[in-house]
């Protein structure tokens, strides 16, 4: 849920979903990231490719390697900021015991007792390989039908299936509570930790106290790191229960500790709110982190359409709303053949692969979900395998497989021919967003083709040409 700030994804590292989307092989897992994204990697996934991440995604999360933790590089990082130059990460390192014993004053104005932040505190030592992860460039792609085929496997829909049946009474009493649907929360449990396996095994306290002290995102993750703290001076976990990614997020559907602040609950009444155990408070933590983000019960997150040839892909747009009767105008219908539900309910078409792949008019769960993660990919994968899990079969159309992603260097080479021709104003940066998918639908609409915004080495080609 590291929401708004766009990459979510590279703060909860306990899942391969965050690491695709993210694109960074050493992250891999997705928090809650809730106000203000630390990281900006992220803007959107669907130009192309996605950034691969992990070069063996089957592989748990944060598998240890057989030599043990890898240390800091002792190098610049990539972002160039003043803050994580070698030199200066040295300087904050050893600087860290004061740091720490510093923000004693704000500890005490949460109502943490000098006891417990001694207690919770004494012993911190900086990890500094975490400094080559915050600046960590992604460099490998994956395709999103590649990205969805890791996620939604038969063998994590079982299971998912499994846990619904085990988890049925607490499941009824979340859909009552909440009215979050039940296969959405799943999904997310799956996904984000494939149902408890891969949830990361950093210390949540030593990795927000060394990003609270050292590197470019202090003041963000103070807030986290004492938040962290509040936690365990309430006693809803203990310290070996805050465990997690390399940023802070932790438990088996990953809240960053301010994200626990305001969404955790005690559901099944024993006084803690344990999202990392306790299956009752996992469960309903998670319903009440979608409801409050406005989750509508009873509605669906969204379906996959067919498009007519020669539709405007300039209507693919996030901000571009219309009703379902209004798409049906336009020629879209439904891929499996069915009605729309209900004609006067708003969406948005997302179309991942350009004219070449599925469509999706995307509903106001969809967003909410986009809240969680603000990756369309991840979205995607979370409302496809909910209605997996529900009983619904795969996608019915087929998705381009013979397209070849674009690597790093050839992102930044198609941003910068776009920039040549004055179609892209901004910075390369290997990074696909929404300006770099205007620019590329301008120059597509330009030589007569879909202008879908979706990248391609025929239009890396085209654009050399020019």
């Amino acid at each position: 849920m590291m929401r708004r700030n766009v990459m979510l994804a590279a703060l909860r590292t306990g899942t391969q979903a965050a690491v695709l989307a993210a694109g960074l092989a050493t992250v891999s897992g997705s928090a809650h990231a809730q106000s203000g994204n630390p990281l900006n990697f992220l803007d959107s996934l669907f130009t192309g490719s996605l950034s691969k991440g992990n070069p063996s995604p089957a592989a748990p999360a944060q598998a240890p390697s057989p030599s043990g933790p890898q240390p800091w590089s002792g190098e610049d990082g990539a972002s160039g900021h003043p803050l994580m130059t070698a030199a200066a990460i040295r300087e904050a390192a050893g600087n860290f015991d004061a740091c720490v014993a510093g923000m004693w004053p704000d500890a005490a104005r949460r109502n943490i007792t000098q006891d417990n932040f001694q207690r919770f505190t004494a012993g911190l030592t900086p990890d500094l390989r975490i400094m080559d992860l915050l600046d960590a460039q992604p460099e490998f792609t994956k395709s999103i039908w590649d990205y969805l085929d890791i996620l939604v496997n038969d063998n994590r829909l079982a299971k998912g299936r499994e846990v619904l049946a085990k988890y049925k009474p607490q499941f009824d009493a979340t859909e009552r509570a909440y009215g979050v649907d039940r296969y959405i929360i799943a999904a997310i449990w799956g996904i984000e930790s494939n149902y408890s396996t891969q949830i990361g095994d950093r210390s949540v306290l030593q990795s927000t106290a060394t990003l609270a002290c050292i590197g470019r995102r202090q003041a963000y993750f103070k807030d986290e790191f004492l938040s962290a703290l509040e936690i365990l001076n309430r006693g809803d976990l203990r310290p070996e229960q805050l465990r997690g990614s390399w940023a802070g997020a932790f438990g088996p559907t990953q809240f960053m500790p301010t994200a626990f602040k305001r969404f955790a609950v005690d559901a099944d009444g024993d006084g803690r709110r344990d999202v990392v155990d306790n299956p009752a408070d996992l469960i309903a933590s998670t319903a009440n982190n979608l409801k409050k983000d406005g989750w509508q019960a009873g509605q669906s997150w969204g379906y996959e359409v067919v498009l007519p040839q020669g539709f405007n892909f300039m209507l693919a747009d996030r901000a571009k709303t219309m009703s379902f009767a209004q798409w049906e105008q336009l020629g879209l219908r439904r891929a499996n053949g069915q009605p729309f539900p209900a004609t006067a309910e708003k969406a948005y078409l997302l179309a991942p692969a350009g004219a070449q792949g599925p469509g999706f008019l995307m509903l106001q769960n969809f967003r909410v979900i986009m809240k969680y993660n603000p990756a369309e990919a991840y979205a995607l994968a979370i409302g496809h395998f909910a209605d997996r899990l529900r009983g619904a079969p795969p996608f019915v159309q087929a998705w381009p497989r013979e397209e070849r992603t674009l690597s790093r260097a050839e992102r930044l080479e198609l941003q910068q021919l776009l920039a040549d021709r004055g179609f892209y104003r901004g910075t390369p940066d290997g990074q696909f967003g929404g300006q770099t998918r205007e620019a590329l639908r301008n120059f597509q609409a330009s030589i007569g083709a879909p202008a879908d915004g979706f990248a391609t080495t025929d239009v890396l080609e085209r654009l050399r040409a020019r």
